[in-house]
């Protein structure tokens, strides 16, 4: 039986694209369910697949998981490959996962994801560059302690995809990072599952107000990818 994968806009989801681009790289059959987002804040349709009325949520037969990390250990199960292989790696990454998770508040709460736009993010304040600072040596360590290419070791896992809404707004927002968090980024953004949801949420004909208000907050949108009307 293949997984139905409920996601909403690409162009904004983070939590939606983690999921989907492991399922993607380790190249595991799913459907895509995609709901927009409705403009209200409400997302009452969203009730009708996922218990918290959120996205991401992945149906396998009758059971239902929610919560991006829930997911991907609920895929690792069945395809153990979405975590390292080796068990020091594997601890690291479900650590720096969960971090991910629930951390980095100045990040995700000034750089909201939009992977058709630039902006002008200006000087970050103290708590953003804490987080900027955190992430830059979370990456450092992963790669020096594992070999890299990717954070645990030679393959995309399961903390690479957690990572991958950051590379899209550390582009989005021209956030400042040394060379090897810099060349990790451009890797992530070039990954085929990564650049492929990019290309598709940039694609996509649905513009949420909401979402484009709290990403913009009156700076300088320097570029919007997106095809006009």
């Amino acid at each position: 039986m293949t997984y139905r994968l409920f996601i909403a806009n690409k162009n904004y989801s983070s939590w939606s694209m983690r999921p989907w681009a492991l399922l993607r790289a380790l190249d595991i059959p799913f459907e895509e369910v995609m709901t927009p987002f409705e403009g209200d804040g409400q997302q009452s349709a969203f009730a009708t697949f996922s218990p918290t009325a959120k996205v991401p949520c992945l149906h396998d037969g009758d059971s239902a998981v929610w919560e991006s990390l829930a997911i991907m250990e609920y895929i690792a199960e069945a395809h153990p490959a979405a975590w390292p292989q080796a068990r020091e790696a594997r601890a690291w990454a479900r650590c720096a996962s969960a971090e991910m998770h629930a951390g980095f508040p100045a990040l995700r709460n000034e750089c909201s994801m939009n992977c058709a736009l630039r902006i002008d993010l200006g000087e970050p304040g103290a708590a953003l560059a804490r987080d900027i600072a955190r992430l830059e040596a979370l990456w450092q360590e992963g790669i020096t302690r594992f070999g890299g290419p990717w954070l645990a070791g030679e393959q995309f896992t399961a903390v690479d995809a957690m990572f991958a809404p950051v590379a899209v707004r550390v582009r989005g927002y021209g956030i400042t990072l040394g060379s090897p968090s810099r060349d990790y980024v451009e890797r992530l953004l070039a990954h085929p599952a990564v650049a492929s949801w990019i290309d598709q949420g940039i694609a996509e004909p649905w513009v949420d107000e909401p979402h484009e208000a709290d990403c913009i907050r009156g700076r300088q949108v320097i570029e919007d990818r997106r095809q006009p009307a």
